[in-house]
């Protein structure tokens, strides 16, 4: 088995992880099910794991947690535009 396709699937779903919450969000013009220190967490961990990516040279790595790091982004924006409505 190829390592390297086992780790594009895992990245893939990592990074897209997040993206059924913003459309829900976006749907029910409502955040009030969503932990927003998940977010935050979540926001930092990818943030190491892109660095850590850098400095072994790792496109995949870095690609998979900047992306999903920007997904974080737009939660986290949507989270407060719709916070309390």
């Amino acid at each position: 088995m190829e390592w390297y396709l086992i780790g594009t699937a895992a990245a893939l779903l990592t990074t897209f992880g997040f993206v059924p919450q913003i459309i829900k969000m976006h749907r029910t013009k409502s955040s009030r099910d969503v932990s927003v220190a998940t977010l935050y967490q979540f926001s930092a961990g990818v943030v190491l794991w892109t660095f850590y990516g850098i400095h072994l040279g790792d496109i995949i790595i870095i690609a998979a947690n900047a992306i999903t790091f920007l997904t974080l982004v737009v939660a986290i924006v949507l989270y407060y535009h719709y916070y309390g409505k």
